[in-house]
């Protein structure tokens, strides 16, 4: 064994045994939608005294996260999202209307004197108003009564703790207990004191205390206080006839202090717990049938180097899913589903190594299996590096440009191909390295899976079809597939989930099975006739409409009770219009930007022909997915983005090895014909190009068919786009370069110069295409 294979070995093993620990001492961090729970978005506002910016946001989050506190949710979560936008997040808080309630209060406090009954309107009709500016308001009191108020002389700042109070000695029943800090004690008091001086029943003896502009309390200053004395600075007592809730609620709402600026809900989602672990449970089995048939697959077809690579693949779930832990990500549905579908694409570094070797055992059928090895892994460096790092490219735009599980789903996405890395580079390389060593793994062809070539590059070989003889009809048919998507979306129109459009999506279970007609009509005569009812899964029922605040959930649900009995909301989507706009938008930004990207960077790597070519095929694919999703009536929303951005990179990925293999073929055989070298870089890059895709197919497969209906869309998506990036890399990608290859007068690529022996001397090649030859 050689001094860097065992190098290899060590690494590997600290790594495992590392992530072994990590896995066995520390718990995942569940996002909302798995564990179950509210989340919020807060929009804040300019208030009259305060802009909406990054410090005045910040002071309002620091309020709210008081509030929440003292609502006593377990684990809360609030995080500032750009300069003025609050996310809040509540676990297993099912019912969030008390919670938005007491969230989205502004809760400005202030004490007033009462100036007497309040008969202001009736002077400024009369034109006796006099112009003074610092008067109070006039308010109705607890008991409906019009108050003129003064000026406000203590505000809700100078309260230093407030508690809810059940006063059985004085027979007030639920009251609030106020505190106040020194400075404000001695404003109480004097305030108190001045009220004092007027006659017991007098309105003016009465101090009004207002809770964003309604007054909530109006006693009267105890007789025993004397005028210009006052009642005692430390604190008071709040009274109202409040039930144990109100009383709770309003000290909250004190003690929590005001908020700088008022807020406003744009976003909130609610997923019930069993959902979250049912989610849970069908990725799990998704992910082990799927890896499960992955390694059966890579087993069957590279033998004794398939199974370590299904070692290595093993490995590479425990590594990614500890440094999911380690690094505190919150691991969200689209997250799971893109753990789940890593493990697929694993396999691709794998895949592109063997079959390397492969062709290198093949060319050179003298050499040791070790130095085949060896020459794959050299070999597939390239098309190893750039392929991933289109794929981080996806990632990266998923997490920056996404919003809430999206960004998840990136963080996810990324972890998983630098794992995947690691697993294919470091430990597939050692444990095959070692293999390699053994006499009879190397004697025994069909051991060790890659000294025959393959029965796809064995067929290739016999039949050698000239696929790129005609470029023009690869096209004309690319175009057809773009003609008819382009006709589903025009004739049939996209399905814009909630998400983009703004609204309510609501789902219940129900005890009793209902009809979507009946449940359609029981809503119609509840007075939500613009209500979409459909089914969502096992006799579920999704309702979506437009604006619909809680009370009118509550009305929609009892609706529903009436025909399905117990009625139980399972998940709630809200979002504002104004937040549907803005993630529309965002959806497209992300969309030009990864094209953007993608562009620059194939041009940089490669040739602007093959760059051109690769983003052409890109935008083939996403036409064509969103197409498939218009015609088969499927909602497109944040999660079919993830996947649409997951299918840019995977589709880049598979034009970048194609174009890889070009690139070095050309530059060997300067001479050749451009169309008979890209022929053969299809052709030997086949067999690849079908195994990865394989390797992806069983997952999504079981994605698709076990993973529940909250992933079945996702699943479909990336079946649908793998299938579709896989034609496109191959006879849309190539074709397209071609034609403007042919139109161009760049010269060939560069050869590369090849590395002198140790006598200094170099060995001569010839043209590899000319002569049927091996470089």
């Amino acid at each position: 064994m050689t001094r860097a294979t065992t190098v290899r070995a060590v690494l590997a093993a600290a790594v495992l045994l590392v992530s072994a620990l990590i896995t066995l001492t520390m718990s995942p961090r569940l996002g909302l939608d798995l564990q179950g729970g509210t989340r919020l978005v807060l929009q804040a506002k300019d208030s009259d005294t305060a802009k909406a910016d990054r410090e005045s946001t910040d002071r309002t989050l620091e309020v709210l996260r008081q509030r929440i506190d003292n609502l006593g949710v377990a684990e809360p979560t609030l995080t500032r999202s750009g300069e003025d936008r609050i996310i809040v997040e509540l676990p297993d808080v099912q019912d969030p209307r008390k919670a938005a309630e007491v969230i989205g209060r502004t809760a400005q406090l202030s004490f007033h004197a009462v100036e007497g009954p309040g008969t202001r309107n009736s002077d400024e009709a009369d034109g006796k108003a006099d112009d003074r500016a610092d008067r109070g308001p006039t308010l109705a009191d607890e008991q409906g009564r019009s108050l003129d108020l003064g000026p406000a002389r203590l505000s809700g700042a100078g309260v230093k703790d407030a508690t809810a109070v059940f006063d059985a000695q004085q027979g007030a029943g639920w009251t609030v207990s106020l505190d106040f800090h020194k400075k404000a004690g001695r404003d109480w008091t004097r305030l108190t004191g001045e009220a004092a001086c007027h006659p017991v029943q007098d309105e003016r003896r009465r101090v009004a205390i207002v809770l964003d502009q309604q007054i909530i309390s109006s006693p009267q200053v105890s007789p025993s206080a004397g005028c210009g004395v006052g009642l005692p600075s430390g604190s008071t007592q709040i009274t109202g006839s409040f039930s144990a809730d109100e009383a709770r609620e309003l000290a909250l709402l004190i003690k929590g202090g005001a908020l700088p600026l008022p807020v406003e809900i744009v976003e909130q989602r609610t997923v019930g717990p069993t959902l979250g672990a049912a989610a849970i449970d069908a990725s799990a089995r998704a992910a082990l049938i799927g890896a499960a048939a992955t390694a059966l697959f890579i087993t069957v077809v590279y033998r004794l180097f398939g199974a370590l690579a299904a070692v290595a693949l093993a490995a590479y779930g425990l590594i990614s899913y500890a440094a999911l832990v380690a690094l505190g990500v919150t691991l969200t549905l689209p997250g799971l589903a893109g753990f789940v579908l890593a493990i697929g694409m694993a396999v691709d570094a794998n895949v592109l190594v063997f079959e390397r070797a492969r062709e290198e055992h093949a060319q050179r059928p003298g050499r040791t299996l070790r130095s085949s090895l060896t020459a794959g892994f050299r070999g597939a460096w390239s098309a190893v590096a750039d392929s991933n790092v289109t794929t981080l490219i996806a990632a990266g735009l998923l997490f920056f440009l996404g919003s809430g599980p999206v960004k998840g789903f990136g963080v996810t996405l990324a972890i998983g191909v630098m794992a995947s890395m690691f697993s294919a580079l470091v430990i597939a390389r050692a444990l095959t390295e070692i293999a390699s060593g053994s006499r009879f793994v190397s004697d025994y062809r069909g051991v060790n899976g890659i000294a025959g070539p393959g029965r796809v590059r064995t067929w290739l070989t016999r039949r050698d079809p000239q696929l790129m003889r005609s470029p023009h009809r690869w096209l004309l048919i690319s175009t057809a597939l773009i003609a008819v998507a382009v006709l589903g979306i025009v004739v049939r129109g996209v399905n814009l989930g909630v998400e983009f459009t703004g609204g309510r999506l609501v789902e219940y279970s129900t005890s009793r099975p209902v009809d979507v007609e009946r449940a359609r009509d029981a809503l119609a005569d509840a007075g939500f006739g613009d209500a979409e009812v459909t089914t969502a899964g096992a006799g579920d029922l999704s309702v979506r409409t437009g604006e619909l605040d809680d009370d009118g959930e509550q009305a929609l649900r009892a609706a529903l009770a009436e025909e399905g009995g117990k009625t139980t909301k399972i998940r709630d989507e809200l979002i504002g219009p104004s937040l549907g706009d803005e993630l529309r938008r965002n959806a497209l930004i992300a969309l030009g930007i990864a094209v953007l990207v993608q562009l620059a960077y194939l041009a940089i790597r490669f040739r602007w022909t093959f760059a051109l070519a690769s983003v052409g095929a890109l935008i083939h694919d996403v036409i064509i997915l969103v197409g498939a999703f218009a015609w088969l009536g499927r909602t497109v929303d944040g999660i079919f983005l993830a996947a649409l951005l997951t299918v840019i990179g995977y589709s880049v990925n598979d034009s970048v090895v194609v174009f890889d293999r070009l690139r070095e073929l050309w530059a060997k055989a300067r001479r050749t014909p451009v169309g008979t070298i890209a022929n053969r870089a299809v052709l030997q890059t086949v067999p690849r190009t079908v195994n990865t895709g394989m390797g992806a197919l069983f997952i999504l497969t079981a994605l698709a068919v076990l993973g529940g209906d909250s992933l079945a869309d996702f699943a479909l998506a990336l079946l649908i786009g793998i299938c579709v990036g896989t034609y496109s890399s191959v006879l849309t990608a190539v074709p397209a370069a071609l034609v403007l290859e042919r139109s161009s007068k760049a010269p060939p690529p560069a050869r590369k110069r090849a590395p002198s022996r140790r006598s200094g001397t170099r060995t001569a090649r010839r043209d590899p295409i000319d002569n049927g030859a091996r470089v």
